[in-house]
């Protein structure tokens, strides 16, 4: 049965200045990069060897336990204090394949939930992808399928990297449309690998307009790892994801509530000691109109409880990530999930 929240909401009419009880459902869609959820068998056909029993970091079959665990505890517990429950959908990034997502939904901490799967192998040359989990309570799926990202390095030779995951369903009998993205690493200097990224901003950007040319009323959710902040070219200008949310227009593409998270400093991930907000949720103009009976934007977060930081040594208030110098540190990630979170009168 659908969890229902109950809150005191203000409604502050300033001819009037009254206040009424309203009664919503309330759902969390959310997004986390898993930071490389391998299983410990070798692949030849990728670049997983590191991930294996011999390689570099020793990847066991204890080693891999251990990590779903890890991961399903951290899904599980997303905005659960504000909903009652596990996300209704999430996002991931940094899956081998499809064996270590069916494990991850099997999990004792996840399988109660009864997750389906949208998954499609990728090219990426790691051997990494998108995934797309959904309680089938909740969220019933008509179609997935991917968008190949076509790169090409200085060479001139095929780059190869994560397809973009789209997929339509119905979240409690209404259309959502969700888009999930690991777009190209900063491998090289932030500058030096843009370009990479603002080509998966620009088929990001033809995949809405695909979407909206059939259906101009879309209602869609668009996360993943980014690999830039909510300012940079690729996802403000490219993608057109706008942060400010007085600017949003009917015609805009995106409404991107990270850019808060990011003015403010608080971020996802950490490197050198600065804080980036790589992971972001963005919902539609569609999804910010309050409405008597469908869905609608509440608002978004970060969600980074004190056991995902790291408490000690050098890294201390970093991410609590699932690998240092080349060993498994019993950590979850070096990134921080994020969410936003839609409600619907009752």
């Amino acid at each position: 049965m659908k969890k229902i929240i109950t809150f005191l909401l203000a409604l502050f009419i300033f001819t009037e200045g009254w206040s009424q009880k309203q009664t919503f459902a309330i759902e969390t869609i959310a997004f986390y990069n898993v930071e490389n959820l391998f299983d410990h068998y070798n692949d030849p056909n990728t670049r997983d060897d590191d991930r294996t029993p011999e390689g570099r970091d020793r990847w066991t079959e204890d080693i891999f336990e251990k990590k779903l665990t890890n991961t399903a505890y951290v899904i599980a517990d997303v905005a659960r204090k504000l909903t009652g429950g596990p996300p209704a959908i999430i996002g991931l990034s940094e899956v081998e394949n499809r064996y270590v997502v069916e494990r991850l939904v099997e999990t004792p901490e996840l399988k109660k939930f009864n997750y389906g799967i949208a998954h499609f192998e990728s090219p990426d040359e790691r051997g990494i992808d998108v995934c797309l989990l959904y309680r089938k309570s909740k969220f019933t799926l008509l179609r997935a399928k991917t968008h190949f990202l076509s790169l090409f390095d200085s060479d001139g030779n095929r780059d190869f990297t994560r397809d973009q995951l789209v997929v339509s369903g119905l979240l409690d009998n209404e259309l959502i449309y969700l888009i999930v993205h690991h777009w190209p690493s900063r491998s090289g200097g932030q500058a030096t690998s843009e370009p990479k990224r603002v080509a998966a901003g620009e088929l990001n950007r033809q995949t809405v307009d695909s979407i909206r040319a059939i259906n101009p009323n879309a209602k869609i959710i668009n996360m993943g790892d980014f690999n830039d902040d909510p300012n940079n070219k690729s996802v403000e200008k490219v993608l057109g994801a706008i942060g400010d949310r007085d600017k949003v227009t009917e015609n805009s593409i995106f409404y991107n509530p990270m850019m808060t998270f990011y003015k403010k400093g608080i971020g996802t991930s950490c490197y050198r000691d600065k804080w980036n907000v790589l992971d972001q949720v963005h919902v539609s103009p569609t999804l910010l109109n309050e409405s008597d009976s469908n869905w609608y934007f509440w608002k978004a977060g970060i969600f980074n409880p004190s056991y995902l930081f790291n408490k000690k040594g050098r890294y201390k208030g970093y991410p609590f990530r699932s690998f240092a110098g080349g060993k498994f540190t019993g950590g979850y990630s070096d990134h921080f999930p994020v969410y936003t979170l839609l409600i619907k009168k009752q």
